[in-house]
């Protein structure tokens, strides 16, 4: 389904190419293929889980260390935005207090003062379970989605095996 929705895509190569030229951008960036799609996912997802700000341009600094599609990459780290950050904070947080053995903590306020007693209480926890997120459920997100990638692949390889018959 995502390989149809690329190919669709890639048909409207004029244009594109002639963007590319006229901004002097590399086209290997930008290429639609499992490889580099399923790195821009990875790459995107990993700096998404980070609560930090600006995370497009931790995207942008691994693009010389790594070769992926960055368009990809750029929206993909946008999973996580102010409308999601509460939630995926809070997962990350008990996720870091579960991987740590330590208890969550009770009796909440939204106060500076409360956030400032027990900001050392809060940090490491959330940073543990960015830890994980980041690396252990950003890596299998990218295999589930090679995975998904090849099975489409050969599905219509098999149906167009089949159709030729």
């Amino acid at each position: 389904m995502i390989r149809i929705f690329f190919r669709k895509l890639a048909t409207k190569k004029d244009k594109f190419d002639h963007l590319l030229e006229k901004y002097n951008l590399p086209r290997a960036y930008f290429n639609i293929n499992r490889k580099m799609v399923t790195k821009g996912v990875l790459v995107g997802l990993f700096w998404g889980f980070i609560p930090m700000p600006m995370q497009m341009a931790g995207v942008m600094l691994t693009t010389p260390l790594m070769r992926f599609n960055v368009p990809i990459g750029l929206a993909t780290v946008w999973l996580s935005n102010p409308f999601t950050y509460p939630p995926l904070w809070y997962l990350e947080y008990v996720t870091g207090n579960f991987l740590m053995g330590k208890e969550n903590l009770h009796g909440i306020e939204l106060t500076m003062q409360w956030f400032q007693d027990h900001w050392d209480d809060i940090v490491v926890p959330l940073y543990v379970g960015t830890a994980f997120y980041s690396t252990v459920v950003a890596y299998l997100i990218y295999l589930l989605l090679n995975w998904l990638w090849k099975r489409s692949a050969h599905r219509e390889w098999k149906q167009r095996q089949e159709s030729d018959k």
